[in-house]
């Protein structure tokens, strides 16, 4: 591929094989990818975009777009590609009097919720801080606060998009709606996202919340009381379940690290004083191992999860959605949680439901708003791959949850391997749709660097 050279109106960064900065630049946070493009065109604006977009379909090469870099399959990078990267471009800009928070592509969840929470505003973001803003809101993307305010994507007001034509447009409920539409679960599919547009809500600064851990042995009851305690939860409480062997952390009692443990981690949003009042079952049952749960920054809570889950390992995932959980499910949780070979892999089941299932299915492209819960089984590999033996594992963790699963699948938790018929599931009854959609702005499925649609003109 003839590369590009550096024309003057390209204000940010061409990196190159061979160049000192190329190792470095195409690391990604899932360590077991390991990609070659054979140019990585750093991006200072939404021209410098426009210009490697245009370098990429005059050679023919792969496009590829990076926000944060967080996505388990590694689509920020193909082999012998352009990657777009927007690693650079980290910018949150609030109004308060209209809550309202603009945010750059290459922004990460730590730099929105630190621009949102100066002013005591806030919008449902991923669990770990360095996630990406744009990947986690194309897929559809959930927190600790979206059964009470929805999914990510619900709270996008407007986005700015780079056309496959070079056009340049911005949507909304008024603006290309198709287009709003696919965009809000739909992934990188239909264009370049250069801007995001979101919505804020009065979430104050600090939450009730932290896990609550119990003894590996004791899986089957805890499951069960869980199971019955967030039957009737209100949208403010979201409690998350991680089946995991306690890792060497300061803030874990000594006692605990290095053993199989499942933690309840609730987190509360409301009114903090009937938020203990609620809490008070969840934590006296048992009664449990240790009980951590504190009043604590919202900041806090979203960077909990961060040291478990750092950039440079390997990570191999496969997931589910739930309905509410049988018995059944619950003894395949309790008899697989732990048959792993890597203390840093675990199961993570996340609680949804809420103002998430108060949209019907078809608002956006995202789903999920069905389901009680996602499951992610992740196998996790410190050295920068996952061990076989915990691949293993989880391939066969996610086939024995499969009779107790919805059959979607939430698209951020699909790795590269899993096949056009796993996204289609990702989909359902939507699918069609955004194919149709693709055809309209993608017909030659320029971006195809993601869990791909192809186009199918109507």
């Amino acid at each position: 591929m003839k590369l590009l050279s550096t024309p003057a109106n390209f204000q940010g960064e061409l990196i190159r094989p061979g160049d000192t900065a190329y190792d470095r630049a195409r690391r990604l946070w899932n360590g077991a990818i390991d990609r070659y493009p054979a140019l990585i065109a750093r991006c200072a604006s939404t021209g410098d975009a426009a210009i490697a977009l245009t370098h990429a379909l005059q050679t023919g090469a792969p496009v590829t777009v990076r926000g944060g870099g967080h996505n388990v399959g590694g689509w920020a990078l193909a082999d012998g590609g352009v990657a777009i990267d927007f690693s650079h471009l980290r910018g949150v800009q609030v109004d308060r009097q209209r809550r309202r928070a603009r945010a750059q592509p290459g922004a990460l969840w730590g730099d929105f919720d630190a621009a949102t929470q100066a002013v005591g505003l806030g919008a449902p973001a991923g669990l770990v801080s360095h996630t990406g803003v744009a990947g986690l809101t194309l897929g559809g993307g959930f927190g600790w606060l979206s059964r009470r305010f929805g999914l990510v994507s619900d709270n996008l007001v407007a986005a700015d998009l780079l056309l496959a034509s070079g056009e340049r447009v911005r949507v909304s409920e008024h603006d290309h709606p198709d287009l709003f539409w696919a965009i809000r679960g739909g992934g990188g599919n239909f264009g370049i996202v250069t801007g995001f547009e979101f919505g804020l809500h009065a979430t104050g600064t600090e939450v009730l919340a932290g896990p609550i851990f119990h003894a590996a042995d004791r899986a089957g009851e805890v499951l069960r009381f869980y199971r019955d305690f967030i039957a009737d939860a209100p949208d403010e409480l979201s409690v998350f379940v991680n089946l995991r062997i306690a890792p060497e952390l300061d803030w874990i009692p000594a006692d605990l690290r290095g053993r199989p443990v499942l933690a309840l981690v609730p987190c509360y949003s409301g009114d903090l004083g009937q938020g203990e009042r609620l809490l008070r079952p969840l934590r006296r049952f048992g009664p449990p191992a240790a009980d951590l749960v504190q009043r604590k920054p919202y900041l806090a809570q979203q960077a909990m999860f961060d040291t478990t889950s750092p950039h440079g390992w390997g990570y191999y995932l496969k997931s589910h959605y739930l309905p509410p959980l049988t018995d059944a499910a619950i003894d395949t949780l309790a008899s697989h949680a732990w048959q792993h070979s890597s203390g840093a892999s675990y199961m993570l089941l996340f609680h949804l439901g809420g103002q998430i299932a108060r949209l019907p299915s078809d608002h956006s492209a995202a789903s999920g708003r069905d389901a009680q819960h996602t499951i992610v089984i992740n196998a996790v590999g410190t050295d920068g791959k996952p061990p076989p033996s915990d691949v293993g594992w989880c391939r066969d963790t996610f086939r024995a949850l499969q009779p107790h699963a919805t059959g979607e699948v939430y698209v951020n938790f699909l790795d590269t391997d899993e096949g056009q018929e796993r996204v289609r599931a990702a989909y359902g009854q939507r699918y069609q749709r955004l194919a149709h959609i693709k055809a309209r702005y993608d017909p030659g499925n320029t971006f195809r660097g993601n869990q791909n649609i192809p186009p199918l003109p109507t």
